[in-house]
């Protein structure tokens, strides 16, 4: 069996072995997809190993629909949608085993003469880790994502207007062993292929609405896991294809549970020694209550890098799982802010991402609003017990109106990211309420046909 990740030398042997003919050459876009070129295996390793290789700057100035739209600095028109280069991180080759013979490489994304592309997901959180390593910290992260399952075809859903489609479990099948026995097929071959990609497996689960479930995987370093989030969705999408199936991490499919994506995070120092654990309240450490703190004064201002379209506030309704509740509690699910482990193993976790979630900016804004509330000591309030839906707690954003506006106006913000990566998703906010402001949807024409 061939090994799941990579070094050069390793690829080299395949490729004169013909086990990798192709690479599988990728940078994270602003929707948090994979985008890039299948490349020759030879090719690759003669030109693009060392040359890097160029993509349309556009990759990051479209809509989700790839549609060219203005207002961006970072690629237009007026400059002529010029290339950016992707630059391979070395560190990400690995197998792609539900593809024959393939191999990826996970890209930076650079101008020209070698200068980061700041506004790029990738690098957005790389300035966040190098903060962090200036007090000598690393961070550690989980993301669990959700998924819907269909019986339907990505082409017969597309068809159907991804209406009426038939769930792949007709009933909750939350921990049920029957619900995942159903489909374990399916289940299997993405664990199989994660796993065989480099991803580490922990488990599957059922979850609440139907055809839901949870493939969770063992946390790692902030950057690793979020370019293991990245293939995971894609990797997720093209075996459903391949076995005639769809899967969606969409955050609000229907009325019923939406499809969240919690994220997990820790901080460890330099001799790999946890960082959250300590003497005070609740065992916590004081970089933990002000790194909590700085959670809780700037949740509503990053909103829109956790929950970054229409359809995610969508999921905040009371009684769901998903919060509304700006507030932190011990394994609390009503709160936004969930501490869950003990000593080593102490994290938190926020609850807001859902399955739309760019993992890149969510932790980045997660460590933005750590460092916010240690640089200025902040103190933690008092935990919340009990059920923090029916609290006078600080509200989530109900809106994506409303995180935009947030953020655009956030001088912790500016201050984290920067004037230039505030602008751009404040504008990759406002170019979604555009395209949802002018849409006529279904509910209207049902609502208004006859009766208005």
């Amino acid at each position: 069996m061939t090994e799941a990740r990579l070094t050069v030398e390793r690829l080299r042997e395949l490729v004169a072995e013909g086990a990798v003919e192709t690479v599988v050459l990728a940078v994270t876009d602003m929707q948090g997809r994979l985008q890039g070129k299948r490349l020759d295996a030879g090719y690759f390793l003669t030109e693009v190993l060392t040359g890097g290789a160029e993509g349309c700057g556009y990759l990051l100035a479209v809509d989700v629909e790839m549609n060219t739209v203005d207002g961006y600095a970072v690629s237009s028109w007026e400059s002529g949608y010029g290339d950016l280069v992707f630059a391979p991180d070395l560190d990400t080759l690995r197998m792609v085993p539900w593809h024959p013979a393939t191999a990826m490489v996970q890209c930076d994304l650079a101008q020209h003469d070698g200068t980061p592309v700041a506004v790029s997901p990738r690098q957005v959180l790389r300035r966040q880790l190098e903060r962090l390593a200036g007090y000598g910290w690393r961070a550690y992260v989980g993301t669990e994502l959700e998924f819907m399952v269909f019986r339907d075809s990505y082409e017969r859903a597309w068809e159907r207007h991804y209406q009426d489609l038939t769930p792949v479990n007709q009933y909750n099948v939350d921990y049920s062993i029957l619900g995942t026995g159903r489909v374990e097929p399916l289940l299997r071959r993405l664990r199989t292929g994660m796993a065989g990609a480099g991803l580490t497996v922990e488990s599957a689960k059922g979850e609440c609405n139907l055809g839901q479930h949870e493939i969770a995987f063992r946390y790692a370093d902030a950057l690793t896991t979020c370019d293991d989030h990245a293939v995971y969705k894609t990797g997720a999408k093209e075996i459903a294809a391949q076995e005639g199936v769809s899967l969606t991490f969409m955050a609000k499919y229907d009325q019923r549970e939406g499809n969240s994506c919690h994220v997990h995070l820790s901080l460890r120092d330099e001799l790999g020694h946890p960082v959250f654990p300590g003497a005070g309240a609740h065992g916590f450490s004081r970089t933990m209550e002000h790194f909590l703190a700085g959670q809780l004064a700037c949740l509503d201002q990053f909103a829109l890098l956790l929950a970054p379209t229409v359809n995610s506030y969508k999921r905040y309704v009371p009684g769901s799982f998903a919060p509304t509740a700006i507030a932190w509690g011990r394994d609390n699910r009503t709160c936004a802010l969930r501490v869950v482990g003990h000593g080593a193993s102490l994290r938190f976790e926020n609850r807001v991402p859902g399955g739309d979630v760019n993992p890149y900016l969510a932790v980045a804004a997660l460590i933005a609003a750590g460092l916010h509330g240690v640089e200025r000591q902040l103190p933690l309030e008092g935990e919340f017990t009990g059920n923090a839906y029916a609290s006078d707690a600080p509200r989530v954003p109900a809106t994506l109106r409303e995180a935009v506006e947030r953020f655009d106006r956030s001088e912790a913000a500016t201050a984290a990211f920067g004037k230039d990566v505030v602008r751009h998703y404040a504008h990759a906010g406002r170019v979604e309420l555009a395209a949802y402001d002018a849409a006529v949807t279904d509910w209207e024409r049902r609502r208004g046909f006859e009766r208005l």
